[in-house]
Formats: structure tokens, sequence, C-alpha cells
């Protein structure tokens, strides 16, 4: 009889891991990132870079959005770090814009990480007095963990995923300065009242500011776009 479980098998049982060694491990990761971030931060500052970290679910319009922003403001020198975990097809997308712009792929890793930011800011050699534009990989849980050195951490939502996101994904509005609402021209086709998305966002950071665009049709684009060159503006 196994004298662990009681059970009249043979088998042997592993030691029991506390929950606090877990924690504790997690708790030095990100301690670990938040050191190396804020490494990057002085660094951003000093060659006033504006940098933006992008998050939000796959297909909720972060890269189109990306494109469409670069082909509006090309008096502004913008280089893109593009998480996924694999393929380079964001990254081509964005470079036939002419941006320059690093891939990072995480594998089976669901966030890019300080680290990775590092190394791809060195290989881009980000330019003085520009910005830099992080997509992270799709995924509204991970990547609000971390950060990535950035000024201001921006949350991309499209009106097709459903107005209770916020309220299903509290943290990542709540750490957001910005929430870019996208696609409004699928509107007038939805079931939706893009009112509710601000009203839950709100709700979770009443300080949230909100840019409902349509990346496709301009919508919007040149608020948001105003938006971006304060970030630049307040670097320099």
């Amino acid at each position: 009889m196994c004298k662990t479980c009681g059970c009249s098998g043979s088998h042997s049982h592993r030691p029991f891991e506390p929950v606090t060694s877990r924690i504790s491990i997690e708790t030095d990761l990100l301690a670990k990132n938040d050191r190396l971030a804020g490494s990057l931060r002085a660094r951003f500052e000093r060659g006033r870079v504006g940098a933006v970290n992008l998050i939000g679910s796959p297909g909720a319009g972060k890269t189109t959005l990306i494109e469409k922003t670069i082909g509006q403001m090309r008096d502004v020198p913008i280089a893109v770090i593009e998480g996924d975990q694999a393929t380079d097809r964001d990254a081509r997308r964005i470079a036939a814009t002419g941006a320059r712009v690093r891939q990072v792929n995480t594998d089976a890793g669901c966030h890019l990480d300080a680290d990775m930011i590092a190394r791809a800011a060195d290989e881009l050699d980000v330019a003085a007095r520009s910005l830099l534009v992080i997509e992270n990989v799709g995924n509204l849980v991970c990547p609000a963990l971390f950060d990535l050195g950035e000024r201001a951490k921006v949350v991309v939502i499209s009106l097709t995923e459903g107005d209770d996101k916020p309220l299903k994904y509290p943290h990542v509005f709540r750490a957001a300065t910005v929430m870019v609402l996208t696609k409004m021209d699928l509107a007038p086709h939805l079931d939706v009242e893009p009112s509710r998305y601000v009203e839950h966002a709100r709700q979770i950071n009443p300080r949230i500011t909100v840019f409902p665009v349509s990346a496709t049709l301009g919508y919007g684009m040149d608020e948001w776009c105003g938006w971006l060159r304060t970030q630049v503006g307040d670097a320099r």
C-alpha cells in the first residue's frame, strides 16, 4: 500500500512543492524585468525616444493601425518592434511602409519582456527624437504584467471583440494610458454600441484616454496620431 495516498499501488509520490515557491520565482522574474525596464526607460529618455507598447488580442487590428500610423506620420522617424510567437509576416508588412522594423519571435512565450526589447532596440539602433512602437504578442493577460521601458501602454480593442472585454481583462485596461477602439467602420454592420466599450473601460480606469478609429478609412487617425506626436514632443 502507498503510504502517501493510501491506495493499493506501489507507485511513489514527488514531494509537495509549496505554492509560495512558485510565487517567489515569479516575483523574482518580474523584479529582474522591472530593473532592466527602468534602465531601458532611462535610455529612451536620454535619446528622447517616445516608446509606446501596443497590447491587444490577435486580430484587434494592431498591425494595420501601425501601418496607417506610419503613413500619416512621415515627418516623424518611426521604428517598430514586432512581437509574435512565430513568423515574420507582420515585420514584412511594416517593412513595406519604409519604417525600420525588428521581428521578435517568442516561440511558446505569450509576451515580450524588457530583455527582448533591449536586444531589438540595439539591433534597430533607434534614432534620437523618434517614435518607437512596440507591438506586443496578441494577448490581453501576460503583456500587461511586463514593463518594457515604454512611456505608455496602449490597449487596442476592436468592435468585433465584445464590449465586456474591459470587465473580463481589467488589469491591462487599468495599466493602460490609452485605449484605441478599432474597426469603427464596422459599427453599422454589427449589433454593438461603441459607447458601451468606453463606459466599461472607464469603469476600470476612469482616466483612460479613448481614440475610436477606423484605420482603413482614416476615421479618428488625426486624433490618434496627434497623441503620438505629444509622446515624441514630451520626450524631446
